[in-house]
Parts: C-alpha cells; structure tokens; sequence
C-alpha cells in the first residue's frame, strides 16, 4: 500500500471511532423517547403524525404485534413501489425517454430489494427509471426500510432491560423517530455537502452536447444529491446511474468518496455504542465495537494488499504496478479497495470501482464480509441485530464448555433464544448456497455468466451472498436481468430480511419477559480483550464452517490459477 493510502485508510478510521459515540448516544436518546436537540422542531410533525394515523405512542406492543406491523408496513411499500415501476410510463417527471419498459420479474426483483433494504439493482438507473419512480419510490424506500431495521434493532436492544413485560415497543413509534430524528436531519446535512461538492440535483432532462472529437454525447440529469445521502445513510445503496458511486455525477472526488463511507458506516457503528448505553453498560457496545472494527481493518489491510500486489502475468510482461482494472483513476487502488471493504462491512451497495475486476483475494474479502452474517457493521439496526446473535451463540458455546446456564446483561440464554438464533443463522447460510447450487443444476441461468471456471463461481456466490446479506453490490460480470434471478434473487432478499427480523423480535420477546440475574463473580465477563478474542474466533469459525469448500473452489482457486498465468 503506498502512503497515501495507509494514510486515507487510517484516518478514515479514526474518524469513524471519533463519531460513533455522540451519533450513538443521540440515537440511543431518540429511541428511549429523551428530549434532544431537535425535539422543539420535530415534536409538533411527530405528535401530528401519530394524529392523523391513529397512532397511541404510550402504547407498547408484544413481539408478535409488533413484528406483523413490520410485516405489513414492508408489504405495503412493496406493493405501492411495484406499482410506480409498472405504472411509471403513465406517470409524470419522466422527461427522458425510457429504454425499456420493466418487465414484471424486474418490477418484482427491484420492490422487493428496495423493501428489503437491498438495492440490488438489474438494470441502469438512469434509462429504466423515471425521476418521479428515483424520488417516489427509491428515495423514500431508502428511508422506510432503513427506518424498519432501526425499530427492529431498537426493540432487540431494549429488551435487555426490561423486565416481566412483553412488550417490546411501538413498531410505528420507533419508525417514526428514527425518521424524523435521524435519518431525515442526516440526510439533508450530507444532501447539501454532496450538492456543494458537484453533485448534481435537477429534474431538467438530459442534455446533448458535442463531445471532445465532435460526436454527440448524452449527459444524464437527474435529482441525484438528494437520493445519494439517504442512499449511503440507509445502508441502501441504490445508484442513481449504473455505475453507481463510481460516476463523476454520484461520487466526484476523493473527498466526497471519504464522505460517503463515512455515510455508510455512521449509524451502524453508532448504533453499537446506542446499544452499551441502552443496555446500561456501555462497555458491552465498545466490546462489540472493537470487534467489528478488526474485522474492518483487517479487510483493509487485506484487500489493500492485494489491489497494490497486482496481476503476476502483468509483471513478467513488465507491466509494473498495482491493479486498476475496473477502478477510477480519481480513487486508485487504495481508495477503490477501502469504499469496497467499507460497502460490503456494512448492507450497502454502493461501489465506486468495477468488484468484478477485483484480484480473488480482494473479491473474497467482500465476500466474507457478507457472508459473515452482517456482522462487520452491518446495516442500521439489522446490524447489531446480527452481532447481538453472534454474541449470544459465542456465550452460549462458552457457557457449555464451563458447564454453566449461559447469561447475557443479566439475561440467561436457554435453549428458545437459541433456537431462535440457529433459525436466523441456518436459514441465511443455506439460503446463500442452496440457490448458488440450484443455479448450477439447472444450468440455462450459466448463460449469463461473464466468466468461466473459479471466477464465474465467485460471480454466483457473490450474487446470491449480496441478496441475502441484503447488500446489493455485485461482481458486475453476471447478467441478472433474468426470470431465474430476478424470481430466486428477490427470495433470497426475503430469507435474508425477514428470517432475521422476525427471530430477532421473538428473542426480544422472550428477552423482555426474563428478570435480571445479579451480576456475581462467577458471571463470565462479556467485555475486555479475551471475550473480544472469543467472539472473533466465534465469527470466523461459523464462517468458515459454513463457507470454506465454496472459498476453495471459487476465488482461492482462482487465486492459485492466476499465479500459475492460467484463466481456469
């Protein structure tokens, strides 16, 4: 790596550990209900809301009320959606031509990984979407599923200091604040920063103009500064234009590049101090913390080196230098590697280089941090969903290897929550490999491959571990826009979504009716550096068991062929 890439990456870093405390605890105060510094402006639109909707926010709700109004708020987003998709050649604010129109196994792949806070997305966004379909429907996605996953982190977290209740919340509660008090003010402040930056925010049309060697040449418009903050924000990462935050007109410096990760990283990582504070020991967030940000380093380091190693047959043809295939010149290797590493540790999409053209290593970098389980950060609430899980099962095992009843913040683990934890982790696990091998079997859907051999496999796996982890980028060599992935895609979106939700807010549930054990010294302590070992060896165990002979067979393998000067 040279200097100015250790330098980005470091102070990157730290800027991230120096906002997580102050994001966190503002979040950790708008999700208990405390008065903040925006509650003189935002409390009159909160309580108008609840108003007009019918909305008791004194009312709390057991897990399964509150994960059905989960439920049908994401259904009705999905449905109002697919029909702006289907409906928007009909609608107003389109003043480009569109290329095609959206077939509905498109329609239904992109509702549902907008719902589900996925983005991934089948087709370019600047000539299959209509501005009104860019502002209505991804825009506002952004923020509702974002806002869904921080009510379901927030009913999880809180559940460790109730006692002998079963409630967990208000879903409509929780949605509400973390939008009016989070996302939206964050939004508009990083909205601004982009649009001063060269961004660019119109609803003109598309504009024609003479190119350098005289040619016509289009240039897209659109309201893009507005969408590309929330898109950051909300973990969503939906581009605006196909080459997502790799366009000049998303992502115009190296300056607005750092901004953005910060954006992606912000709330999920805040969201882990939220939850020390919120469970009233704010050692166990800086524990989960610590943990998450090895991950993180160690995927810099990791896929840094090498992007900065380059390609072996390039060498020997004296062909010096890093590899820059794929990656803006703008960003190097460096900051191609670090916004992919960022991308992928948390459920963003969003990409400012070509992942195809990654080295195997750097690819299997990105790959395992979605196929760890959203743990490396993850995505606002679903992230520290994940982890707690994590935590849980690492406690759990340790708990039986000293032969005592597994606690957690004064909580015992038994054999329910456990259960309920296996469902989410089995579930996305398989759901990842069963639909890679079901791609495999049936055979017709490899004709959309870009690649044969062990790269062509990494683009599978990548596909399906971006759906499931509810990431959205991709390996950019696989052609998607197919019935076969748009129908099996779109299900993987749902297992990945919704078999975490659902389990999370039934262990809340049965979290919140438990009394609180007395800490004693035979407690075993959930903090400091040997548990933080603990729990990391947890992670990569669980990963590698359930991943390791498809690593071998796709990018290892791969790496191995390119070191041999071989494509298979």
């Amino acid at each position: 790596m040279g200097p100015a890439a250790v330098l980005q990456a470091v102070l990157f870093l730290i800027a991230l550990f120096f906002i997580t405390k102050p994001l966190g605890r503002y979040i950790a105060d708008v999700l208990e209900g405390r008065r903040t510094l925006l509650s003189r402006l935002m409390l009159p639109l909160e309580h108008g809301i609840y108003r007009v909707c019918g909305i008791d926010p004194r009312a709390g709700q057991p897990w399964t009320t509150y994960a059905a109004a989960c439920l049908y708020f994401s259904a009705v987003n999905f449905a109002v959606f697919y029909a702006l998709l289907r409906l928007q050649k009909w609608l107003p604010l389109s003043p480009n031509p569109l290329a095609t129109p959206m077939t509905p196994d498109l329609a239904f792949n992109t509702s549902v990984s907008f719902m589900t806070n996925t983005s991934w997305q089948s087709y370019p966004g600047e000539t299959t979407l209509s501005y009104l379909c860019q502002m209505l429907g991804v825009t506002v996605q952004s923020f509702t599923s974002a806002a869904a996953g921080i009510g379901v982190g927030a009913a999880l977290l809180r559940a460790f200091r109730r006692e002998g209740t079963r409630e967990i919340g208000n879903f409509w509660v929780d949605v509400t604040r973390a939008t009016l008090y989070i996302l939206l003010p964050m939004a508009l402040v990083g909205a601004l920063f982009l649009g001063s930056q060269g961004v660019i925010q119109s609803l003109s049309a598309n504009r024609k103009v003479a190119g350098l060697e005289g040619t016509a040449q289009v240039i897209p418009m659109g309201p893009v500064a507005s969408q590309e903050s929330i898109k950051l924000l909300s973990g969503d990462g939906g581009g605006f234009f196909n080459a997502n935050s790799a366009h000049p007109f998303e992502n115009p410096s190296p300056l607005t590049s750092f901004f953005e990760m910060l954006l992606i990283l912000a709330v999920p990582a805040a969201m882990t101090y939220s939850f020390g504070a919120m469970a009233g020991d704010v050692r166990q967030g800086w524990t989960v913390f610590s943990v998450m940000m090895v991950l993180l380093s160690a995927g810099i380091v990791v896929a840094s080196w090498s992007e900065y190693a380059g390609i072996p047959v390039l060498h020997s043809l004296r062909v010096p230098g890093r590899n820059l295939e794929g990656k803006e010149v703008r960003f190097g290797a460096g900051g191609s590697a670090l916004f992919a590493v960022a991308a992928t540790a948390s459920a963003d999409g969003a990409a400012n280089s070509a992942h195809d053209s990654f080295t195997p290593i750097g690819g299997l970098v990105q790959m395992f941090n979605m196929k760890s389980g959203e743990v490396v950060f993850g995505g606002p609430g679903t992230g520290i969903v994940s982890m707690i899980f994590m935590v849980m099962l690492t406690v759990f095992l340790a708990g039986l290897m000293v032969g005592r009843t597994p606690e957690y913040l004064g909580k015992r683990i038994e054999s329910r929550e456990m259960k309920l934890v296996m469902i989410s982790f089995v579930s996305t696990g398989a759901a990842i490999l069963v639909f890679s091998a079901a791609t495999f079997v049936a055979r017709s859907p490899l004709a959309s491959l870009g690649n044969p051999g062990a790269h062509g496999l990494s683009e599978i796996l990548y596909a399906n571990a971006s759906a499931v982890a509810n990431n959205g980028s991709a390996f950019a060599g696989l052609n998607a826009n197919t019935p076969w992935f748009n129908t099996t895609l779109a299900a993987a979106m749902l297992v990945g979504r919704f078999l975490v939700i659902v389990p999370a807010l039934a262990v809340a549930g049965s979290l919140s009716l438990k009394r609180r054990l007395t800490i004693t010294a035979g407690t075993m302590p959930t903090h400091g550096p040997l548990f933080v070992a603990l729990l990391l060896g947890s992670i990569v165990l669980v990963a590698a068991l359930t991943f390791l002979p498809v690593f071998c067979l796709g990018p290892i393998a791969e790496h191995y062929y390119m070191h041999l000067g071989l494509l298979r």
